[in-house]
């Protein structure tokens, strides 16, 4: 039990690497762009960029899943020992709250691992051992799941990192080239030139490719998971079952009012509508806590 629980402890240590080294690089660019260039007639949009940068960054990584009630765990057991009562229960739950998403054999998810039915677009991850409303895909380089709570904050830091990239790459390109043309003085300073050029062109490269696939998904209202498997409704799987439409794809994850767009603060409703689902629990310690108890307490009145 001791080496299980070690090895848990340095595997969660160890994801912290990709997020650390994100923060190293991040530091090591503001100390060669502010201290060693030192160009001034940009610093403010620099500084801006890259603080709209590390604030929707840490909101990423800090914001909690979302997660499913766990109103089901506390009667699996008795669930698990009349299957027919738990097939009934299922159904009962998926009609009150609406859940259209089912499995491949058309029965109603469910999680054996955190025991708890899986509201539509909920799926679970092995990285943060939790299901995950509106799972999008487990990211390395924040250490969190992006999905429901955080989604909208992920979009602006691939937004302000590309925007912080190309701030650098655009004024130190002109530095770039004395460097080449051997115009810039024989000190330290032209190799954090040369090495802050390359970095943020190749980060501008990677990231902005990855945010227009974003982008693109959110005109969509996808997420990467149903890009790859579409969801499977009772009439078969279809990729665009929850499409609104492009502006209204657009206000799903941003919000309805366009002059919280541009800030890592949550501006969604608490309830999202789906063109098949008409309503989603996304919250579901709203629902599953209160209709669960109610139903057992029916169905054990009466086979006692």
């Amino acid at each position: 039990m001791a080496p299980s629980h070690a090895l848990r402890c340095c595997k969660r240590a160890l994801n912290w690497v990709p997020v650390l080294f994100i923060n190293l690089v991040v530091a090591w660019s503001y100390y060669a762009y502010v201290v060693e260039l030192c160009v001034f007639s940009y610093l403010v949009i620099f500084h801006i960029f890259l603080a709209m940068f590390i604030w929707s960054y840490w909101k990423t990584i800090w914001s909690k899943p979302a997660s499913p009630s766990t109103a089901v765990s506390k009667c699996s057991l008795f669930l698990m020992k009349k299957k027919k009562l738990k097939q009934n229960v299922f159904r009962l739950v998926q009609f009150n709250e609406s859940i259209y998403i089912l499995q491949p054999q058309t029965a109603i998810r469910y999680c054996d691992f955190c025991q708890v039915i899986k509201p539509d677009r909920c799926h679970h991850c092995s990285s943060c051992e939790k299901c995950v409303l509106k799972m999008d895909h487990h990211c390395p380089w924040v250490n969190n799941c992006v999905g429901f709570s955080n989604y909208k904050f992920f979009i602006l830091f691939l937004a302000y990192a590309t925007l912080y990239c190309a701030v650098i790459c655009a004024t130190v390109v002109q530095y770039f080239i004395k460097f080449w043309t051997k115009q810039l003085p024989d000190t330290h300073a032209k190799f954090h030139i040369l090495f802050l050029f390359f970095v943020a062109a190749l980060f501008f490269i990677s990231i902005v490719s990855l945010y227009s696939y974003h982008m693109w998904l959110v005109g969509k209202n996808r997420t990467t998971i149903e890009a790859f498997r579409g969801p499977v409704f009772a009439n078969g799987p279809d990729k665009n079952g929850f499409s609104l439409g492009f502006k209204r794809n657009i206000a799903d994850v941003f919000g309805e009012e366009a002059k919280y767009w541009i800030f890592p603060v949550f501006s969604r409703s608490v309830y999202q509508c789906y063109t098949m689902a008409k309503k989603l629990l996304v919250l579901s310690h709203l629902g599953l806590n209160v209709v669960l108890p109610r139903l057992l307490k029916v169905y054990s009145n009466i086979l006692n």
